[in-house]
């Protein structure tokens, strides 16, 4: 019998690359989207013939409905052992004195009570697999992001949920950890001008700006690490040395 991952974020680009990776090794896959149905349809497409998913339009803001798409993952597939955090927003740069209340709420209420909700309604599943839990946070999580405040403080928000978490479940066998990302090209990042990317990629030791794909693989390494847990991983090229 496969084992289950549930992808949250999966019509976005690192969503997405994970999904894939995770079916190429054999996982039944649930592909979570909030409403970019069209994304999700293109990642089907490049699917083999025999992968086996289960495609979830779920809102993760919403209780009620993260109880229903529990639901019918449980329903259709099993109990999940591995949960991929990966769904998450990045509103665009300004300073801190310029946020509002709303976009605070916005930005923590998907970034941070999302997948702890999420996480804790599944605690059962991943005690009873002794799977896994990775969360994707970013490298401003770690060293903080000028004019990115809430979008930094929610990504270290979850890395220290991620720790914390870890310690608790470890006695369950379940593993926790995160992954920190760099900069990645998907369509979050498609806002930033050529110079500012040639920037980036001139302050990465690599000499070059991070693929979904490099993502993808360092949640792979963590989802079958098992004795691995409470770690960040950063993937950015060397950036945050």
């Amino acid at each position: 019998m496969k084992k289950i991952a549930l992808v949250t974020g999966a019509s976005g680009g690192i969503g997405s690359a994970v999904a894939s990776q995770l079916i190429k090794v054999g996982y039944a896959v649930v592909l979570h989207y909030k409403s970019n149905r069209d994304a999700i349809d293109r990642l089907i497409t490049s699917l083999p013939s025999d992968a086996v998913y289960l495609t979830v339009s779920c809102d993760l803001t919403d209780p009620e409905a993260v109880a229903r798409m529990i639901s019918a993952i449980h329903e259709r597939l099993g109990k999940v052992s591995l949960l991929v955090n990966c769904a998450g927003i990045a509103p665009r740069q300004k300073l801190f004195k310029d946020t509002s209340d709303p976009e605070f709420d916005s930005v923590f209420e998907t970034n941070v009570h999302a997948p702890m909700r999420l996480t804790r309604l599944l605690s059962d599943d991943l005690r009873f697999q002794q799977g896994s839990v990775v969360t994707i946070s970013s490298m401003w999580g770690i060293t903080g992001g000028s004019c990115e405040v809430l979008y930094s403080a929610s990504k270290a928000a979850l890395i220290g949920f991620t720790k914390a978490l870890a310690k608790e479940l470890a006695p369950s066998g379940v593993t926790v950890n995160s992954v920190a990302p760099g900069l990645i090209r998907t369509a979050m990042n498609a806002h930033l001008t050529q110079a500012e990317l040639d920037a980036f990629q001139s302050e990465t030791p690599l000499n070059r700006l991070g693929t979904p794909e490099d993502v993808a693989e360092a949640v792979l390494y963590l989802a079958g690490a098992r004795f691995v847990t409470g770690q960040v991983l950063s993937c950015d090229g060397g950036y945050t040395i």
